[in-house]
């Protein structure tokens, strides 16, 4: 089996659960995979930190229902040990363009984690913030387990516990309800991650993560009752969906490189993209537009993931070799993705929160504009024109996260993009430059679209033996 950690809403401490499950878990055996449920970045690299392993995003809206299954059996069957946890509150989803029918005791409650512990028949363990709270723990207990009969909660992590008297008043409050309490977190036992404008700082930033893993090991080995919770984390008899994506043998019989930014500023990768990208025959060159003196050598296209340009913007504009040599790259033909951040650094400038401007790349004839507005949400977006990994007409789902705006807009666009769950456009975005390039604000996960980067590949194969 495995388990499912969720939350009665956002911010009562699912992730600090989580990593302290998975820091004693570590402590026990070498084979401990974790899962997300959606499309966050950050809380995998502190997964992965923790255990070793590529932590897996499951999402429908990204992917599909499918892929969810296939990716969770697919790794699960590999370790001895899963947990995955949730996004926002338990039952906190969106509504998919064509609503799907309402069952009894149920909620339509699209790419949420009870959708995800529906799905996957796994149990979840409920956190609770009972910081102000003492007797309505329990109707907030009750109402959680009796909403939705399909999500079986195998019990409650009550975090946040003031003192032994406030414990004995939750005790005594959920005492009838015969739900097993399965971990007790004190309020002193608080563990403080930083983060800024997107969320927890990724781990390559923190000096002293090591002593905070410690500490949530620790946490994990005193604060939870292993004895109930081992066989439900426990993996033996999973089985697996078959999985359509992989092949046996990669469709380019020549090598090909491509170099992928990945360093403090680039840093939001989904590891099934990369791993397609291998499965399809790429070799896949790491470096750092941060600290490398060029690009690599001999590669034939560019993937630029998100992250955090306009935090080391300063130093990004520093490195003058890097930033020609991106852009004769570029100029050249050379397939190249840019998401999110990536396609900021190739912008003419970055803005960043202080009004301070910075020289990128400058394939882009834009700037990159810090803002204090937030854009957030999945987005449905429609091809206006081929690209490099887009046909005109077709449709792609994604995610937009970012505080930045670009102050002119690509003409023509690349995208119409729509919310999600609605007919709303959100408006036009993506810049498609020489047919080469395929920059655009929108994160895709190709799990269910390995066209994707097969198109990708393909075109940096001719560019290759041209």
């Amino acid at each position: 089996m495995a388990l499912v950690i969720a939350g009665e809403r956002s911010g009562v401490g699912k992730t600090t659960v989580t990593l302290a499950l998975l820091a004693s878990l570590c402590q026990r055996s070498t084979k401990v995979q974790s899962f997300k449920v959606g499309p966050d970045y950050i809380d995998p690299m502190f997964h992965q930190y923790v255990t070793g392993h590529a932590c897996r995003n499951l999402d429908p809206v990204l992917a599909s229902e499918v892929y969810v299954k296939q990716c969770f059996a697919r790794h699960a069957q590999l370790c001895e040990y899963a947990l995955v946890e949730g996004v926002m509150g338990l039952f906190d989803g969106v509504t998919p363009p064509q609503p799907l029918p309402l069952k009894s005791g149920g909620a339509n409650d699209f790419a949420s984690t009870a959708h995800i512990a529906r799905l996957l028949n796994l149990p979840v363990v409920l956190v609770i913030d009972c910081s102000r709270l003492s007797g309505s723990v329990a109707a907030i207990a009750h109402g959680y387990c009796s909403f939705d009969n399909r999500v079986k909660i195998a019990g409650l992590v009550l975090n946040r516990v003031g003192s032994d008297r406030h414990l004995s008043l939750l005790k005594d409050a959920l005492e009838p309800l015969q739900l097993p309490i399965l971990g007790i977190l004190r309020r002193e036992d608080k563990i403080t991650i930083p983060d800024r404008h997107l969320g927890l700082v990724p781990t390559a930033e923190l000096s002293q993560l090591n002593a905070v893993i410690d500490r949530l090991a620790h946490l994990g080995n005193t604060c939870f009752d292993w004895e109930r919770l081992l066989p439900l984390l426990s993996t033996g008899g999973v089985g697996g969906a078959r999985d359509e994506n992989t092949s046996s043998s990669p469709p380019f019989s020549s090598s090909l490189r491509i170099a992928v930014a990945r360093d403090r500023a680039f840093n939001f990768y989904y590891q099934d993209n990369l791993d397609l990208l291998q499965q399809l025959g790429a070799e896949l060159v790491f470096w750092s537009p941060l600290e490398d003196a060029g690009i690599p050598k001999d590669v034939q296209g560019m993937y630029f993931g998100g992250g955090f340009p306009e935090v080391f913007a300063h130093q990004l504009a520093q490195n003058n070799n890097v930033r020609s040599a991106v852009k004769t790259a570029i100029l050249s033909g050379m397939p190249t993705i840019a998401e999110c951040g990536g396609l900021m650094y190739l912008c003419e400038q970055i803005v960043d929160f202080e009004g301070t401007s910075w020289s990128m790349v400058g394939v882009l004839p834009t700037t990159a504009e810090m803002g204090g507005r937030l854009t957030l949400g999945y987005r449905r977006a429609i091809a206006l024109q081929d690209s490099l990994v887009v046909r005109a007409g077709a449709t792609v789902y994604g995610h937009e996260f970012h505080r930045s705006r670009l102050i002119s807009t690509p003409n023509p666009p690349l995208f119409q993009t729509y919310r999600y769950d609605s007919e709303e456009s959100t408006g036009y975005e993506g810049w498609n430059l020489l047919q080469s390039l395929h920059a655009s604000y929108i994160h895709q996960h190709w799990g269910a679209s390995p066209e994707i980067p097969q198109q990708f590949l393909e075109h940096c194969h001719i560019f290759k033996f041209t």
